[in-house]
């Protein structure tokens, strides 16, 4: 056990313990915008579909009944603008961590094979490679990358901390990279419902992959746009040579979604009119968190999409932390996502409409 956990970093939270409680010391209570999961309720539509299918005693599989593949496969064409997508291109996952933190190790790498993921970025990807034995490493443009032993290639738009969204120029120059060197492209789209001041663009577009899958897949999580983060629902697309042997060792290491969850999955990718809705309750929230924090003096950067605002005040990240945790606002501090983010935090939009109107006049 210790061979395996002495590969990990340490966890990062644990480091935010100590402002927590003094966060939470605020006598008008916790402003948690740390650790950036849902708050809103879910959508009564899912509710009613994971109820009516409670009554599951028999195992789920883990391809997802025919229902769910149909449901993933009108989404993708429908919302990102796919082609072609049958039940072969797609397949569910127990929640998008899951799969982050395993796929190097059900890719078969290992030492002396390369996973590569941006600069900025949610510390899994490296978890996955350290899990793996593999080496990994951060870049700014994969493709300045030495493709050399390079097996995976995670690009993350939009970017969990930073908010920021690739091209659909920048998303074609890199999967034709990619493709010209054999280096496998997993692209996490988490986000990719959650566009303000931009249209985020998927590596499935015909316009970035060319009309073909070959050597890409799209990760997808139902966590964000429809308050699902208690249901570890989330799905890959893309190419069916990568994703039919992912199928076979999910099955065997029973790695599948529940019965009822995959009755709820069905009934969200079917539904726009709730991600609309869950959508304008963040953009009144990111107004007025931006405003409150440029006028207390924070630059923001990026943060174009997604659900967080990163921000700095031009010091180190855990003076601001403390900053804010002295005024009752938790925040995560930029070094969780790599040493480029010292100087900067990440404020979550995932507060009720009460907690960030107390954030604000706190600020």
């Amino acid at each position: 056990m210790s061979a395996v956990s002495d590969r990990l970093p340490a966890f990062p939270w644990d480091k935010l313990t100590p402002y927590k409680a003094t966060a939470a010391a605020h006598p008008d209570g916790i402003v948690d915008l740390s650790v950036g999961t849902p708050v809103d309720p879910v959508p009564e539509l899912i509710q009613k579909a994971l109820v009516a299918a409670a009554d599951s005693p028999g195992y789920p599989t883990v391809w997802g009944t025919p229902g769910l593949r149909d449901a993933i496969t009108g989404w993708a064409e429908r919302r990102l603008g796919a082609r072609e997508v049958t039940h072969r291109h797609v397949l569910p996952i127990v929640g998008s961590k899951e799969l982050v933190a395993w796929l190097p190790t059900q890719l078969g790498l290992g030492p002396g094979d390369r996973v590569a993921y941006p600069r900025l970025a949610y510390p899994t990807y490296e978890v996955g490679a350290r899990l793996a034995r593999a080496g990994h490493e951060a870049y700014d443009d994969p493709t300045e990358l030495d493709p050399e032993g390079l097996k995976l290639l995670w690009l993350n738009s939009p970017s969990n901390p930073t908010g920021k969204v690739l091209s659909q120029e920048e998303l074609t120059r890199i999967v034709a990279w990619a493709r010209s060197h054999g280096i496998l492209l997993f692209s996490d789209e988490c986000y990719l419902e959650l566009g303000w001041e931009a249209d985020p663009v998927s590596v499935l577009h015909p316009d970035v992959n060319g009309g073909s899958y070959d050597g890409i897949v799209a990760v997808h999580s139902l966590s964000k746009r429809s308050n699902l983060a208690g249901y570890r629902a989330a799905f890959l697309a893309g190419d069916p040579a990568v994703l039919g042997p992912l199928l076979e060792i999910r099955k065997h290491g029973g790695m599948m979604t529940s019965a009822p969850t995959q009755a709820a999955v069905v009934a969200a990718l079917g539904d726009d009119d709730h991600v609309r809705v869950q959508r304008e309750r963040y953009v009144s929230r990111r107004e007025l968190l931006r405003e409150a924090l440029v006028t207390h003096g924070f630059r923001i950067e990026h943060s174009e999409a997604g659900l967080y605002l990163w921000a700095t005040r031009g010091e180190s990240c855990w003076d601001t932390v403390d900053h804010l945790a002295k005024r009752g606002i938790l925040v995560a501090p930029g070094d969780f996502y790599g040493p480029a983010g010292a100087q900067f935090v990440r404020v979550a939009l995932t507060a009720t409409d009460e907690r960030v109107a107390a954030a604000v006049r706190r600020l």
